[in-house]
Formats: structure tokens, sequence, C-alpha cells
């Protein structure tokens, strides 16, 4: 019986790593297979480009180096010992926006006067936004500059409602009630920097709210729960 046993795990084994392309050194595949343990290849076999392989996972395909220690997913480069998303360190990085060329008198001051501060390119009607304001409303040391940016183009009425935030005499607690509480605010007839803002975001490459900027220049587009932005303020 203990033998029998041996013959299935062998058998097993082999079903296992059959469909692996026979370019593909076994020595290779198990290293990539030891360093992904979490993804079920079905097969690898090499990828039209040199030094990478290809990793059949169902229905989909990812690459990785020939050790599996980088891995290859939505044009990605991912470390995955740590699951470091090496590609999305490297756009933050190339993409840092100067703190002090941000005309900081065109947004909305809120938060901790003392905490780290966080620039937010943000749409009144857009619902991440209110989810992130949530997150802010009662968030601990962080300082928030609040840059109103309406996408007019998928929300129609983001413009006047963004209008009558700038004009309203307390702007925050206008923008809460509005944006969290749902609440119609009067009109805003006074000069606004919508504009500035915009081209503003066009220049620094921001299309999407939220988007937010750190005071070493970092962004990021989405919404983060407060602990998770004040660590991510302070570079962590």
């Amino acid at each position: 019986m203990k033998r029998l046993g041996m013959i299935l795990m062998v058998l097993l084994g082999n079903t296992a790593w059959a469909a692996d392309s026979p370019d593909v050194m076994p020595a290779t595949a198990a290293q990539i297979r030891a360093n992904i343990p979490s993804l079920p290849i079905d097969a690898i076999r090499p990828a039209p480009i040199d030094g990478l392989y290809e990793l059949k996972v169902g229905g989909q395909i990812f690459y990785s180096d020939r050790t599996g220690k980088h891995l290859i997913a939505s044009g990605h480069i991912f470390e995955t010992k740590t699951r470091k998303d090496l590609t999305a360190a490297r756009l933050e990085a190339i993409n840092t926006v100067d703190w002090s060329s941000l005309p900081l008198k065109n947004a909305i001051v809120s938060g901790d006067p003392k905490g780290l501060p966080v620039a937010i390119f943000t749409d009144p009607n857009c619902p991440y936004c209110k989810k992130l304001e949530r997150e802010l409303k009662d968030a601990k040391g962080i300082k928030v500059y609040t840059f109103l940016f309406p996408l007019s183009r998928i929300h129609p009425t983001a413009r006047a409602h963004a209008e009558s935030i700038w004009c309203a005499k307390n702007q925050h607690e206008a923008l809460l009630d509005l944006m969290l509480k749902g609440q119609t605010l009067a009109k805003g007839t006074c000069k606004t920097p919508i504009d500035e803002n915009t081209a503003l975001a066009q220049k620094l490459g921001i299309s999407g709210t939220p988007t937010m900027i750190s005071a070493d220049g970092r962004k990021f587009a989405g919404v983060k729960s407060a602990a998770d932005l004040k660590t991510w303020l302070a570079g962590q």
C-alpha cells in the first residue's frame, strides 16, 4: 500500500506538470511555482520576450521572470515576496508634484491646523469623494486643502454645486452639508477659482476625483481610510 501511495503521488505530480512546455526546464518551473504559491498555475511556457515566462492561470495569462520573484500583471510588475507594486511605486516617483507650486489660496482649508498636509481635488457630486469626506470628517492629525474640481461632463450639476460651496460663508461646512447631508445650498454668485483649479488639474495630469497630493509631491487617485491616509502622508 505504501508503494501504491508513492506511485499515485508521482502520477498526480506528473499530471499537474504535464501542460508545461518542454522548452521550460523543470527546475525553472518548480522555482516559479515555489515563489508564487498563491497563484494556481496550470502551465508555464517561454514568453516571446527573452527571459520572461508565460503563466497560464485558468483563462488568464501572467508573466514572470525565471525565478518567479517578479510577476507582471495588468501591465504592472509586482515583487511576489512582498506583493509590492513596483510599477505603481515608480509611477508615483516620476509624477511627483512640487507642493510649493500649488496655489493654496484656491483651496478650502479644513482639518487639523498642525496636521500632515494633503491637497485633494474633489468633485462635490462624486460618490467616491463623498466617501473620502466621511473618512476625513473626524480624522486627526491631517490638514486638508480641498481644490474644487467639478467633472461637469460626468456630473452636469457639479459646477453649480462647487460654486455654491465656494461662495458660502463657511465653505467647509457648506461642503459637508451638500456632500454628506444632501442639503441644497444657495446659488453661488461670487468669483470662484474653479477654472484655475481645472487648468491646474490638467497640468498635473489629474483627470479623476478624488486625487490626493502629499507634501512631498506623491499623488494617489482614489479613497483611503483616515488611518491609511495618515500613514501614506507620513511616507510609509
